[in-house]
Formats: structure tokens, C-alpha cells, sequence
């Protein structure tokens, strides 16, 4: 556990580092001055931390969850789960992707699978050790096609492009609102009747505490992007696998949602399912009922 919380708190670092080395380069001045907040300057600082975060994270996503969780690669010829790789570079094939994606294993007790990666070529697909465990054939290769389907929309581009506009619509109206109660408290200081205003220090809880409500509020509009992805590719891996054999995966699925690793919360954000939760709007993944209901409905 500590040695995950420690790669993710550097890779944080070094991202934070590239991109203040390349604001520095391109000489962008800081969009606070005595004059108030230079707002062109503020754009470009919350594209690229917005942005450029989002993006530099998905670039490397792949070694991150090797490192993370110390995945093993499944070859093809391996006599047990060797057909995981085969089947992922089959349905990778039929969906057009020209460089197969890599076909990893991890150690955990819960059925989850998950694709990672910067594009189409350059992609990972990795299954727990308890999804080999506990499907069937036909059941794994219905998770899989759905993993391919992910990879063949582009849907961890996608998905990075809409998180890092968010941020940085999150990251320019909680520094704006920052400002404008700063201001506010100072009152009209040219004539001596102003207050002092919030100081350094309380500025800045008062941007990230903004940051958290802004970002608050925002999600629901991710996590809606993220569950039409979830029923897209739902529909992509039925057209691989066969339809039955997708909803064969899902009912399995339903099965087994209470059966969670909990000594791996850093996997809640590459979860196959959620549990259905009164809280609709923030779940990334749609009920599995609906998800059934709709690969049904399609026939």
C-alpha cells in the first residue's frame, strides 16, 4: 500500500514540475499581480494544469498500473489462462486496432478487468486473478470484447480530453471566486475604508476549498460521459464476443458486485461495475440491470 501511495504522490510531483518547466519556457506570467488577476494569464495556467495533467497521467497510465500492482503478463501459450491473451488479440484485430494491446494479470480476489493506455496502439488490458477464478470461457471473453470495445472507441482519450477540460473549468472559477471574495472583504482601499482581506495563507484554502465545489459539481457531468461509455462499449463488446456472451459476462457480474478487494481502493477508478447506489449521478458505471436490459433490448 505504501509503496502505490509513494509512486502515485511522485508521479504528482514530477507532473506538477513538467508543467511549470514548460510555463517557464514559454514565458507565462503569473496570472496574480497587483493589479488584480491577468486573465489570459490564468487561462493558459489552468489549460495546462488542467489539461496537461489529464493528459500527462493517461500517457503513462500503462507503467503506472504495472508498477502499481505488480501485474504479470499472460503469454498465449500459457496452458491455464493463456486463451485471455489470445481472445484479447483476436477481438483487438476484428476491431481494428493495428498493435496489439498487452494482456496483463493481478492478484486480487474480486472479478474486475480494466484497459488502460495513451491510444489504440499503445493499450493494456488487464484481468484480477478472481475473474480467471471464477468465470467461465464464455463469460471472460464477453469482459474482454468489452475491454477492446474501450480501447477501439478511444475511450481513455476521450475520457482524459473531458476530465482535463473540467479541471481546468474547475481550476478558473475557483481562482476568479477566490478573488472576488478577497476583494470584497478589502472594500474600496484607496480611501482608507477597506478591510485586509484574506492574506496568502487563507487565499489559498479558500481556492482549493472552491476547487472541491466546483469540482463537486462538475461530476456529475463526467460521470454521465462515463456511463454512456460504459453502455457504448457494452454494445461494441457484443458485436465481438456475441451479444449472449456479453450478457453472460454481466449476469455473473451482478453476482459478485458485493465480493470487493477493499485493500485496493486505487482500483475503484478502472472498476467493470458498480453498485447501484441512490447517488445515481456521481457512479461511473450504469446499474448492471440497465446494462442487461439494454444489450437485450438490442437484439
Amino acid at each position: 500500500m505504501f509503496r502505490r501511495m509513494g509512486l502515485f504522490l511522485v508521479v504528482n510531483i514530477l507532473v506538477v514540475s513538467t508543467i511549470g518547466l514548460v510555463m517557464n519556457l514559454l514565458g507565462v506570467s503569473p496570472y496574480l499581480s497587483a493589479n488584480g488577476i491577468n486573465y489570459q494569464s490564468l487561462l493558459i495556467f489552468c489549460l495546462m494544469f488542467g489539461m496537461g495533467g489529464s493528459f500527462i497521467s493517461l500517457s503513462i497510465s500503462k507503467w503506472m498500473a504495472k508498477r502499481a500492482y505488480r501485474m504479470q503478463e499472460i503469454a498465449p501459450h500459457d496452458a491455464e489462462i493463456g486463451y485471455i491473451a489470445t481472445s484479447v488479440h483476436q477481438f483487438a484485430k476484428m476491431a481494428g486496432i493495428e498493435k496489439m494491446p498487452e494482456v496483463y494479470i493481478y492478484d486480487s480476489p474480486e472479478i474486475n478487468a480494466f484497459a488502460t493506455g495513451p491510444s489504440k496502439n499503445n493499450s493494456l488490458v488487464a484481468v484480477s486473478a478472481g475473474l480467471a477464478r471464477n468465470m467461465s470461457r464464455d463469460e471472460v471473453e464477453g469482459v474482454l470484447a468489452h475491454e477492446v470495445a474501450h480501447i477501439a472507441n478511444g475511450d481513455m482519450v476521450t475520457m482524459a480530453l473531458a476530465q482535463g477540460v473540467l479541471n481546468a473549468f474547475v481550476m478558473f472559477l475557483s481562482r476568479v471566486g477566490a478573488m472576488l471574495i478577497d476583494q470584497a472583504l478589502r472594500g474600496d482601499d484607496e480611501e482608507g475604508e477597506g478591510g485586509q482581506g484574506l492574506g496568502f495563507f487563507a487565499h489559498m484554502m479558500l481556492v482549493y476549498a472552491l476547487d472541491m465545489f466546483f469540482g463537486f459539481l462538475c461530476m456529475p457531468i463526467l460521470m454521465w460521459f462515463s456511463r454512456f461509455r460504459e453502455f457504448r462499449a457494452d454494445d461494441g463488446g457484443a458485436k465481438l464476443a456475441g451479444r449472449e456472451k456479453m450478457i453472460a459476462a454481466l449476469e455473473k457480474l451482478k453476482g459478485s458486485v458485493e465480493q470487493v478487494d477493499n485493500k485496493e481502493p486505487h482500483l475503484q477508478a478502472f472498476k467493470i461495475s458498480d453498485k447501484s447506489s441512490f447517488l445515481a449521478l456521481f457512479s461511473s458505471h450504469p446499474p448492471l440491470d440497465k446494462r442487461i436490459s439494454a444489450l437485450r433490448s438490442n437484439t
